[in-house]
């Protein structure tokens, strides 16, 4: 088994130009009207559940600046935990035929955060 994992889109962030994460890509389709009302407060309770049970790396601060452009992968070792919950947001992308890949990895390069569920990286 791989140590870590992201699930990622298709879809470049423009302040990393790397591939946008699980919660933005839901997240900009509930920004742009894209789900349906019951979908968009099913992804907002998700990503609430996730904000009360993952950390959050202090980078992101309140107005999620992430000025080292940092990516953020689970340890898989931990996702266990995660699943159920990711899964829910997978599949609302399944749902709207929004492409996405999950990439399994040993190296993720230069870390700069680290908690029991994740690390965050950055380009060496």
């Amino acid at each position: 088994m791989k140590k870590y994992m992201r699930i990622q889109g298709r879809e470049l962030a423009y302040k990393t130009g790397k591939p946008v994460g699980l919660f933005i890509l839901n997240w900009r389709r509930v920004r742009d009207g894209v789900y349906s009302p019951e979908d968009a407060k099913l992804y907002d309770n998700t990503h609430k559940w996730f904000l009360e049970n993952l950390p959050e790396p202090p980078f992101y601060g309140k107005d999620n600046d992430n000025p080292q452009g940092a990516v953020t992968y689970f340890k898989t070792s931990q996702f266990e935990k995660m699943r159920e919950k990711a899964e829910i947001l997978m599949s609302l992308l399944d749902k709207y035929s929004v492409p996405y890949d999950i990439v399994f990895t040993d190296y993720v390069s230069k870390e700069i955060y680290e908690d029991d569920y994740q690390v965050a990286v950055v380009d060496d």
